[in-house]
């Protein structure tokens, strides 16, 4: 398992484009901390964000974890370029011809995802930790550790997006195509999809037929957390308006994009098997 992982990370680290977009999407995921720096002193009117909340033990979990998974489309382009890769440079076939099975080569590729989402879920765990330490107005223990349920969404949310990467790489072999179809997806399940359904059921039970979709299930895993703080909920309720959004992360929720994750892996071993090379 080890030799495989090697194989994967040699190859990514010896191309100038991954190593890049692996830098830069920590170095964004970082730039989470400089939120805290942010003041606004106009007049009268002082206003710094780390005083309002934001960086408050458990919400931290759930703010940073929801920025965090909407940079994922870094890691998105390094998956399916390294797809494309292999076939453009034709490490694919070399590979087989050393002996390594098709199996193996799938393997390497799920163990390559399986450690940008752990590597991505410990570096958020760490900073937010510290971020929270920090600024946080709570720091009991029971309280720091509570709502880790929303890094354990993070991580099983990007398996799932990395896992449907690794298929549209394997299935279109171009990386631009790939994305492009990845892009189209979305469109047709906001869009295309969304809209039959809502023709065929109405749309008071159309959300229980889309969450089990791809990519709706993997966003439903972290709601937005921004009417979640304080200060909205306060500016909701001057207006006499009551807000009862559920932000909890649910077991089904978790199981369906497993699921979806063991099915596109699945179906890039099996397009992998068939296909000649």
């Amino acid at each position: 398992m080890f030799r495989l992982l090697q194989i994967e990370f040699i190859k990514l680290w010896n191309n100038t484009a991954s190593k890049l977009l692996i830098i830069s999407y920590f170095a964004l995921i970082l730039c989470m901390a400089l939120i805290a720096a942010i003041k606004f002193d106009i007049g009268p009117i002082e206003f710094h964000v780390a005083d309002q909340g934001v960086f408050n033990f458990p919400y931290i979990w759930h703010l940073n974890t929801w920025i965090a998974s909407g940079l994922k489309l870094f890691f998105a382009i390094i998956i399916v370029s390294m797809m494309a890769n292999e076939y453009s440079h034709k490490t694919l076939k070399q590979n087989l011809i050393d002996g390594l099975s098709k199996k193996e080569f799938i393997a390497s590729k799920f163990l390559t995802v399986f450690s940008f989402s752990l590597v991505s879920t410990l570096f958020v765990f760490l900073l937010s930790l510290v971020l929270g330490l920090c600024y946080s107005d709570f720091t009991e223990i029971s309280i720091i550790f509570s709502d880790l349920k929303y890094l354990l969404a993070y991580f099983v949310k990007l398996m799932g997006f990395f896992s449907f990467c690794l298929f549209l790489g394997i299935l279109v072999k171009r990386s631009a195509f790939a994305l492009g179809f990845l892009i189209l997806w979305f469109a047709m399940e906001n869009i295309a999809i969304r809209f039959l359904v809502w023709w065929l059921v109405g749309k008071g039970a159309s959300e229980n037929v889309m969450r089990f979709l791809p990519l709706e299930s993997m966003s439903n895993l972290i709601k937005e957390p921004i009417s979640r703080f304080k200060a909205v909920q306060s500016m909701v309720a001057q207006v006499g308006e009551v807000m009862n959004k559920d932000y909890a992360v649910h077991f089904y929720e978790l199981l369906i994009v497993g699921s979806w994750t063991g099915i596109f892996i699945y179906l890039s071993y099996a397009l992998l098997k068939r296909r000649d090379l």
